[in-house]
């Protein structure tokens, strides 16, 4: 069971994902039929800024703020002051994804962008750390690494296709 709930908890990106993609499912089966596309992008986009963006980045905030030594050996780096705030900015994302949950175009946009950012950055962070110190740390080359980019790049598929289908179908549903 500890194994268990170390690789839930180390793969939170993963996690979190999938469990947005599980709640989707639920909220797309139980709408009555026909579903229209745009309401099937929307429960996606809906559910994965919520856990994605929202859970994922609060749970960073934790990690960072009240167990960052604990963070800090999982990337493979030693402990710093700067996971505070690496950790309020993840807060203030998930904070964003959470408004963004409910909210309109312009913040679901804010929402995925601001984080984007962090994560690209990061995920080139992680990359150098590979090459020049041979960093494969878990939170550095496991999954991390790769859902630095597959995260904004979900999102921002989710954004476009969710944004499309409700201009072509008015009702949305």
């Amino acid at each position: 069971m500890a194994t268990l709930i170390y690789i839930v908890l180390g793969n939170f990106t993963v996690t979190f994902f999938v469990i947005g993609l599980a709640v989707s499912a639920v909220a797309i089966a139980h709408h009555p039929a026909p579903r229209r596309r745009a309401f099937v992008y929307e429960a996606l986009l809906r559910w994965f800024l919520f856990f994605s963006i929202g859970a994922s980045m609060l749970y960073n905030f934790v990690a960072h703020v009240f167990f960052g030594e604990m963070a800090a050996r999982m990337i493979g780096w030693a402990d710093s002051p700067f996971q505070v705030e690496v950790g309020l900015a993840s807060l203030g994302f998930a904070v964003v994804g959470f408004i963004a949950f409910r909210g309109g175009w312009q913040v679901r946009l804010a929402a995925i962008v601001g984080p984007a950012c962090f994560l690209v950055g990061a995920g080139v962070g992680h990359l150098y750390q590979i090459a020049k110190t041979h960093n494969m740390a878990p939170g550095n080359a496991g999954s991390i690494l790769y859902t630095d980019f597959l995260i904004p790049l979900v999102g921002f598929m989710l954004l476009w296709l969710a944004h499309r289908s409700a201009r072509e179908s008015p009702r949305g549903g």
